[in-house]
C-alpha cells in the first residue's frame, strides 16, 4: 500500500486494486480508518478529531488529484 501523504503525523495511503467507492485510508498510532474522496466521509474505522479534520480539510483541496490517483490503482476490471 503506498504512502501518499504524510499529514501532521497521520499516514495517508492507497491501496491498488481496492473496492469502490474511491476512498483512501488513514493511520495514526492505534487509530485506522478508511475516508471516502467525494464526501470525506469516514467509511470505516476511527480517527481523533483533531487529526480527522486536517484530513477532511487536506482531502476536499486535493479531492481531484485523489480521484484521479485512485482511478489509476484501481482501473475498471473489462470482462
Amino acid at each position: 500500500m503506498p504512502l501518499i501523504h504524510h499529514l501532521d503525523g497521520v499516514k495517508v495511503l492507497m491501496y491498488m486494486n481496492d473496492h469502490p467507492p474511491p476512498h483512501f485510508h488513514v493511520a495514526y498510532g492505534e487509530h485506522e480508518a478508511q475516508v471516502e474522496i467525494a464526501t470525506q466521509a469516514v467509511m470505516h474505522g476511527t480517527l481523533p478529531k483533531n487529526k480527522l479534520k486536517k484530513v477532511r480539510d487536506w482531502a476536499k483541496e486535493n479531492k481531484e488529484n485523489l480521484l484521479a490517483l485512485f482511478n489509476r490503482l484501481n482501473p475498471p476490471i473489462k470482462r
